[in-house]
């Protein structure tokens, strides 16, 4: 039996709706994969994200890509134009019209309403994982879901 402890992650959670924050919460979990375990840091508007990634290590940002007034792609892009080394961001969409839109937010994951626990975990963890080993270039857009 191994005593290694799995890795931290502090992941940002950005909706303006409490209840769309509990619902990607739940599809990523605490534990999205055995070598991690995730902890996360909520904001409803871009001001608070700011805090946020000025006060906490943040490793990965999942943003609503359907919030208001500040959409999580609007949010993407601020944020990899503001900041010199940004983490990596996830938009969850509702249309799968507006990946051109997260391509041009510089987006480097979307991912698709509603979401899938499965395929939600394994994407944040392949994100965290490359985001420590150093091998997320910003902006190189996938999509799950």
């Amino acid at each position: 039996m191994s005593d290694a402890q799995p890795n931290t992650y502090t992941v940002l959670l950005y909706s303006d709706d409490l209840a769309v924050r509990d619902r990607i919460r739940m599809a990523i979990g605490t534990r999205p994969a055995a070598d991690l375990t995730v902890e996360f840091v909520d904001a409803s508007t871009w001001e608070e994200c700011r805090i946020l990634l000025d006060t906490y290590v943040i490793d990965l940002m999942v943003l609503d890509g359907e919030a208001t007034p500040a959409g999580g792609l609007g949010i993407a892009r601020q944020t990899k134009d503001e900041y010199a080394t940004p983490p990596p961001v996830c938009v969850v969409l509702a249309r799968a019209a507006d990946r051109w839109l997260a391509a041009y937010a510089q987006v480097d994951q979307t991912l698709s309403y509603p979401l899938d626990p499965v395929t939600t975990g394994q994407a944040v963890a392949g994100m965290l994982r490359a985001y420590r080993a150093g091998a997320v270039p910003l902006g190189t857009l996938g999509h799950l879901g």
